[in-house]
């Protein structure tokens, strides 16, 4: 089915390259049933029904929220769907886990608890659901990840472009930029400017680019050196094109090996990136569910809940190893050796 969207011929040949490497296919599967997953978490583990019909109607408490005296609960702010009594005629659709990534199990005796049919997983030390806050905690390490990929990569492919493109003063003065900000303590200045201005997803985004755009400027600089003086370029120039059009319609186009290849390992160095600012206490506020957060907890209850370090880790690594094992499979794929 890709196949027919492929319109280019090496593209074509790219692809099909990719296919061939039966680890890599395997990891793109893998990551992507993860991915799905977790974008569609509220379907998969969460406190409230998918689908519920309750006195002759039809409800969809996932998707909407109802009052609690639609149900006959007067005396609660929220709706109890698991107090629900439920007559012969009446039904309910729940997740595959019934608990959502806040929600404290209030009937072990202690926190954390460990691994039951209840709570699969275990608990964490508040006696929230880990298999839940797993399954959520992805997609912030994933949203986290993908943003900054874009953000980063569009700051280093213009500083590249320009610099390689221009040649002379601006690119010597461009170099020397990227070396200062290479030279920089990164996390060190992140954790800083995060206590300064409070902890965020954004923030943490914003701040996280500023610093990662030095390695694809590198590459996409070397790209557009070489490739600034060949025919189709100068023929470009001579028929007055810009050099906007020039930079961003011709050279890059032809400039993408190292940014497809270099994508899925920087996804993947970024989503451990977050799990130890996290780990370290200045990623997401809490409760926010996230990776790096349970870690921490492993860290401080290890004697006693084994399944804090082992869940976490196991989902991280298996998050690294499917990326790394694709990047491995495009940086084939693009190699013009093969």
């Amino acid at each position: 089915m890709i196949e027919r969207w492929i319109k280019n011929d090496l593209t074509l040949k790219r692809w099909r390259r990719f296919k061939r490497i039966k680890r890599a296919m395997a990891s793109l599967w893998i990551f992507v049933a993860i991915l799905f997953l977790s974008i569609t978490a509220e379907l998969w583990a969460n406190s409230k029904p998918i689908i519920l019909k309750y006195s002759g109607s039809i409800y969809f408490p996932v998707y909407k929220y109802y009052h609690p005296s639609e149900f006959g609960q007067t005396t609660a702010a929220i709706t109890n769907y698991r107090q629900l009594e439920l007559k012969a005629e009446d039904w309910a659709i729940w997740p595959l886990i019934t608990w959502d990534p806040y929600e404290a199990n209030v009937n072990v005796d202690t926190f954390p608890s460990e691994p039951t049919s209840t709570n699969w997983f275990g608990t964490d030390d508040r006696g929230r659901d880990v298999a839940a806050r797993l399954l959520y905690g992805f997609r912030y390490s994933i949203g986290f990840a993908a943003l900054v990929w874009v953000f980063s990569y569009v700051l280093g492919v213009f500083a590249g472009a320009i610099m390689g493109y221009t040649g002379g003063r601006v690119d010597l003065f461009g170099q020397r930029m990227v070396e200062v900000f290479e030279s920089m303590p990164i996390l060190l200045l992140l954790i800083t400017l995060v206590a300064i201005f409070s902890a965020g997803l954004w923030v943490l985004v914003i701040f996280t680019s500023i610093f990662g755009w030095m390695l694809i400027a590198q590459y996409i600089r070397g790209e557009f050196l070489r490739l600034r003086k060949r025919e189709f370029v100068e023929a470009a120039q001579a028929m007055g094109a810009r050099r906007g059009r020039v930079l961003f319609r011709h050279i890059l186009p032809n400039s993408l090996g190292p940014i497809v290849t270099f994508s899925p390992f920087t996804i993947a160095s970024l989503i451990s990136y977050f799990a130890v600012l996290d780990y370290l206490g200045f990623g997401l506020p809490p409760p926010t569910p996230s990776w790096g957060e349970l870690l921490q907890q492993a860290y401080k209850n290890f004697t006693i809940a084994w399944w804090l370090a082992v869940f976490p880790s196991l989902a991280l690594f298996l998050a690294l190893v499917v990326l790394n094992l694709i990047g491995e499979g495009v940086r084939d794929a693009f190699d013009p050796r093969k």
